[in-house]
């Protein structure tokens, strides 16, 4: 039944891949957690490959706490070295530390805003911003609002946060529905 469905082209045939297009792509994030575990493992991406990530995302779960940011924003250099050390994981010392600094940035932005939901979703006035690609090829890998996004994140002090890895963050959590038109999820999503 899967298989007669239409989806989007770089959804392929692994079924990690598609588990992840069908279920989560696209769909609207509100939760913090959530939130914060997809800026996590969006910013060990950088570099490689998502599927790489994906396949990975349940070492990262375990190792960083199922992306609880107090508990990792309380990391201490043991802590960093345990990570280093981890294999299940991408063993990059920027990033782990970068995964530290953000939780510290993440907290503070609930702290001056109430939530990071609230903080993030207000860049699209709190709902989905629905775009209308017809391929693949159309989909952008940044815009000017992932540009100014980037920005202000890196100014609150994110690191690994560039205006790519922002557009992929919004594309994950449904900021942007960026199904192509043929894709039976950008009807359901929009």
């Amino acid at each position: 039944m899967n298989k007669e469905k239409t989806r989007c082209r770089w959804a392929g045939s692994d079924p990690v891949y598609i588990d992840y297009h069908d279920n989560e792509w696209g769909v609207p994030v509100y939760d913090d957690t959530k939130l914060f575990e997809f800026l996590i493992l969006e910013s060990f991406q950088a570099g490689l490959s998502w599927i790489t990530i994906l396949k990975k995302r349940n070492n990262f779960r375990k190792a960083f706490d199922d992306f609880d940011y107090n508990r990792i924003a309380g990391y201490g250099e043991e802590k960093i070295a345990r990570l280093m050390d981890d294999s299940g994981i991408i063993r990059n010392k920027l990033k782990i530390r970068a995964a530290v600094n953000n939780a510290r940035a993440f907290i503070d932005i609930q702290k001056e805003f109430g939530s990071f939901s609230k903080y993030i979703w207000s860049f699209t006035g709190g709902k989905p911003i629905v775009n209308n690609f017809e391929k693949i090829e159309e989909v952008p890998a940044k815009t000017g609002l992932s540009d100014t996004i980037s920005k202000d994140l890196k100014k609150r002090g994110f690191k690994f946060v560039g205006s790519t890895i922002v557009y992929a963050h919004m594309q994950a959590t449904g900021m942007v529905n960026d199904h192509t038109t043929d894709c039976f999820r950008h009807t359901e999503l929009s």
